[in-house]
């Protein structure tokens, strides 16, 4: 971990075991309501491409799309803790990972994120100063086939010695994504790093959920995701009852309007015409 960062909070969290609360965000009116109601990280996560962005793919999303909502969220929550991602192919050498992180924290960053088990990345990231969390599990930028991984005790095993090399590398933080319970437990006992899991169960240092799922704004829902709203079933009323309000001339009503003073609007009327 890089030397007395804004990251050491959470690796005090782990120690006193106060869970970690993680939530994604966009832009500046969510980051806003997310910071008041005391969620500890925001994460600009590439999932912005598929929720917010209309892409087919988190492979889609670019460096200007994280910079873009990074900046975004910055503005909304100006002392919030950010995470944000680095997309896909911005990371393939140790050279490449630290230029396009250095774009992440200008934009208003506290840590960036990858995916994998790449240790020298997480060296290069730590040694300029850069505090790094991993993700390993299912990595959404590298797996098309969208299911529980480490459900093997050979792959379980696997993830553990990934976890453990990235520990070792200096990462500050460690998403599991999508892994049994069992596994994320041994993992987060194991690791120095808090451990954030989505989909890997109770015994991690903390939580991270979509905001779009969460809100239940999009016609998603998964199993490891829980629904706290249905604001997408609000919207739709929303937007429909706008609809008929301006087709039927109800809407703007005289609660909305502003008028000029008689005497205005007399010199106005005798010069209009």
């Amino acid at each position: 971990m890089a030397e007395t960062t804004r990251a050491q909070r959470f690796f005090e969290m782990k120690r006193q075991g106060k869970p970690i609360v993680m939530l994604t965000a966009y832009d500046a009116p969510t980051a806003a309501a997310e910071w008041q109601a005391g969620v500890d990280i925001l994460l600009v996560g590439d999932s912005v491409g598929t929720n917010i962005l209309g892409y087919a793919s988190e492979r889609e999303v670019t460096l200007n799309d994280i910079c873009h909502h990074t900046r975004a969220v910055r503005r909304g929550a100006p002392e919030a803790f950010i995470l944000s991602d680095l997309p896909y192919k911005t990371y393939e050498t140790p050279e490449a990972a630290l230029t396009h992180a250095r774009s992440l924290v200008e934009a208003g960053a506290d840590m960036v994120k990858f995916e994998g088990a790449r240790p020298a990345i997480v060296e290069a990231l730590v040694a300029a100063k850069i505090d790094v969390c991993c993700h390993i599990g299912l990595e959404p930028q590298h797996h098309e086939d969208k299911r529980v991984k480490g459900r093997s005790a050979a792959d379980a095993a696997a993830l553990i010695d990934a976890a453990l090399a990235l520990d070792k590398a200096g990462m500050s933080m460690l998403i599991l994504e999508l892994v049994p319970e069992e596994v994320a437990g041994k993992i987060t006992s194991r690791v120095t790093a808090p451990s954030i899991g989505i989909g890997a169960g109770r015994k991690t240092d903390g939580q991270v959920l979509v905001v779009t799922d969460l809100l239940g704004t999009t016609g998603n829902n998964f199993r490891h995701n829980k629904r706290y709203a249905e604001a997408g079933i609000l919207q739709d009323n929303a937007y429909r009852t706008y609809v008929e309000d301006v087709r039927r001339g109800a809407f703007p009503a005289e609660a909305n309007l502003f008028h000029m003073s008689e005497e205005e609007l007399a010199i106005f009327m005798s010069e209009a015409t």
